[in-house]
């Protein structure tokens, strides 16, 4: 049995862990609340923007664009892997990294996310590219991204561009999610949310009139599409990485206060059967001083 001096020493430890646990989630409680609000505000206007495409992409005739090209069948597969940088997020990772790990051996990879990378090279798949991305993200740090998958899709004819990330649902609620990018011309509607948003009615589409042209104003909208939508990817990815970390750590801090209790008890009952048996020990000992 530990004496009560070892018992005490590790009170002390778990307490110092539980303070760090406490301290990590209440930065990702922080964390999360912007993050929360950058990845549900603009879902509306990319599921919009979702509907808007197919329609009007649909409605014009005799017009070519290399992203909605589907360049060879048997092309290779490109996949965008989002993880987090750190650890200590739950379950997040493993989920995204046990879908990654069900594709082809032959799909390449671009990640984003130090997790990722090091998934892959611990399997030995093929890494196209690795981009580091702040917490933060703006438009603008996403944009090399999107732009390397629109260059690689035209210039390496990919058969298919997806992103494999967390899409963040709510706070106990993320799942890895395949959504087709590329080509543009097998575009599908963005996954819902429970939350109604705009409403398109895609007959009003056959009623627009394009300034200068519609060639041209498509032209400039479909790349501007695939950075919005691995804008809104890379948000959901932060907001998952925040609420499975401040879970995480919610939990891990309530087990550490747990096993405190734990341990204050048998600090306790160790402490008192010391004392009783220095009590034993006194009382024997007069009784011996006594009889003699």
């Amino acid at each position: 049995m530990p004496s009560p001096r070892d018992i005490r020493r590790r009170i002390r430890s778990v307490r110092n862990t539980a303070k760090v646990t406490k301290a990590m989630q209440m930065v990702a409680s922080s964390k999360l609340r912007r993050a929360q609000e950058a990845a549900l505000g603009g879902r509306p206007f990319a599921r919009l923007y979702n509907r808007v495409i197919q329609s009007v992409v649909q409605q014009v005739d005799d017009f070519f664009h290399p992203l909605l090209t589907q360049h060879f069948e048997e092309g290779p597969r490109c996949v965008v892997l989002f993880t987090s940088n750190k650890g200590l997020c739950g379950s997040m990772n493993a989920n995204v990294l046990r879908e990654a790990a069900r594709l082809p051996d032959d799909t390449l990879f671009v990640t984003a996310g130090r997790k990722g990378r090091l998934f892959l090279a611990r399997t030995g798949r093929s890494l196209l590219a690795d981009f580091d991305l702040p917490d933060a993200c703006t438009l603008a740090d996403t944009k090399p991204l999107s732009d390397f998958l629109m260059d690689r899709f035209v210039r390496d004819r990919f058969r298919r561009v997806t992103l494999l990330y967390p899409r963040f649902a709510n706070l106990l609620v993320n799942r890895p999610v395949h959504l087709d990018l590329l080509p543009l011309s097998e575009i599908v509607p963005l996954p819902q949310d429970e939350k109604a948003d705009c409403d398109f009615n895609p007959t009003k589409a056959a009623n627009m009139i394009f300034e200068p042209g519609p060639h041209t104003v498509i032209d400039r909208a479909l790349p501007y599409y695939v950075a919005y939508i691995v804008h809104q990817a890379v948000l959901s990815a932060r907001a998952s990485e925040h609420a499975s970390r401040m879970v995480a750590m919610k939990h891990a801090t309530d087990n550490a206060q747990g096993l405190v209790k734990e341990l204050t008890l048998a600090y306790n009952q160790a402490r008192q059967a010391a004392i009783t048996n220095e009590l034993l020990e006194i009382v024997t000992a007069r009784q011996f001083a006594g009889g003699s």
